[in-house]
């Protein structure tokens, strides 16, 4: 009976292509992935450190493994498991995985399982300088995610993850290429193009940027949709907004990261920008794509906001009329410069916050989705139902619900809008 292997991913979309990577790697070597839920002689929890909220989910994920099977093998791999090696070695962890060890891991899992010696596998990502390959195979969704950086060297006050990631590495570009086509042919209609710090692609090359990449990617292969993921406000070029804006396959959705709307609080955040270079980038890209869609990530409650900066931040985010609003408590993460700032916002006043901020953004997201009500906009429908709904994402990244058969599922169709609500909006098939 072959072995069975189990993984939880917490985090980013780098965190959950990595988890896909690695389980391919099982698979190749005759393991079975099974649910996190179900017995297994191995789980992975592919950790996220962003906060020490990332971290409790992480033991919390360990704790009910050994519940499930008290004789499995318990491995961290991840961020968390990088900066904090030891912490998770006195939990009685079987093995942790390092970022620079990730490719090894079916080789050290068997290591272990032969001797049931615990194990820290973990070196100085530091010392990485090129970008490692670790394709995944073996996916079944609609949209693929394609990795194509590591790393960050950015050193935001309330940031772990240049710790945890190391310098920046980019990938090949060519080996983004064979791996577009390859999706292209296995008959993937979207690629996400995702990394750490997405925007410094090719910096550490010298001969490279994010806009020759995603102009190669779109010369070069057919498939339909190409996606960013997350990019830095400081690393939106104007040839980036012009591939975003005129290149026909490329869609018109970007997620810059705001984090404050008030000059002061980006200061003290060590954010590279102010809202007034915000504000530029934002109407460039309208100007060039009316339709497109332009969505944030705002924190409440960092160190020294005052309720004063914290109105004008909201006031900001209102004047962008963003798309979506993803909004974060700040959380103390040691080891960062903002946990030794003075004026540490209390929880309830960052709760409080975190309300008022969620529900603007439900308004925002309600006023952008009612824009293309009577409008028909091509859908990708993805190949799992809401309910006894079909759901789909438009370019825009709006997420429509519509009847129909299974028939349509993982195929580009034209929906017309007819109800929006602040998560999505209903169509029906068809135009007008």
């Amino acid at each position: 009976m072959s072995p069975k292997v189990a993984f939880a991913t917490l985090g980013c979309k780098v965190n959950q292509y990595d988890s896909e990577a690695m389980e391919g790697l099982f698979r190749e070597a005759g393991y079975e992935v099974v649910d996190f839920s179900s017995p297994a002689d191995v789980y992975v929890v592919n950790t996220c450190t962003v906060t020490h909220r990332s971290d409790a989910k992480a033991r919390q994920l360990l704790r009910r493994a050994a519940r499930t099977n008290p004789a499995a093998l318990r491995v961290v791999a991840g961020c968390y498991a990088q900066v904090s090696p030891a912490e998770l070695a006195a939990m009685g962890v079987d093995l942790v995985v390092g970022l620079d060890r990730r490719g090894e891991i079916v080789r050290l899992v068997e290591q272990v399982r032969r001797s049931r010696d615990p194990l820290v596998a973990v070196g100085d990502v530091w010392r990485m300088e090129e970008f490692e390959e670790l394709p995944v195979t073996g996916r079944s969704r609609t949209r693929a995610t394609i990795k194509v950086q590591e790393g960050c060297d950015e050193f935001c006050a309330y940031c772990i993850v240049p710790y945890a990631r190391g310098r920046i590495r980019s990938r090949d570009p060519e080996r983004v290429v064979e791996e577009v086509r390859r999706l292209e042919a296995a008959g993937f209609h979207e690629v996400v193009i995702t990394g750490v710090h997405l925007g410094a692609y090719g910096r550490d090359r010298g001969d490279l940027s994010l806009e020759d990449l995603v102009r190669r990617i779109h010369a070069s292969t057919g498939i339909e949709r190409i996606r960013l993921s997350s990019v830095e406000p400081m690393d939106i070029t104007p040839g980036l907004v012009d591939c975003v804006t005129t290149l026909e396959r490329v869609c018109p959705h970007m997620h810059i990261p705001l984090q404050s709307g008030c000059d002061e609080t980006l200061a003290r955040m060590r954010r590279r920008y102010t809202t007034e270079d915000f504000r530029r980038l934002v109407a460039a890209l309208r100007e060039g794509r009316p339709d497109i869609a332009i969505s944030t990530d705002l924190m409440v409650g960092f160190p020294g906001e005052t309720e004063e900066e914290f109105e004008r931040s909201l006031a900001f985010v209102e004047e962008m009329a963003f798309s979506r609003l993803h909004v974060f408590r700040y959380s103390r993460r040691k080891g960062t410069p903002a946990a030794r700032l003075p004026d540490q916002v209390p929880a309830e006043v960052k709760a409080e916050r975190s309300r008022r901020a969620l529900a603007l953004g439900e308004r925002l997201a309600l006023d952008f989705h009612r824009r293309f009500l009577g409008q028909s906009l091509e859908v990708l429908v993805e190949e799992e139902r809401e309910g006894e709904f079909l759901q789909g994402l438009t370019g825009n990244y709006i997420r429509v619900f519509l009847r129909g058969s299974d028939e349509l599922m993982n195929r580009l169709v034209p929906v017309t809008l007819t109800r929006a609500t602040p998560e999505g909006a209903w169509g029906k098939i068809g135009e007008g």
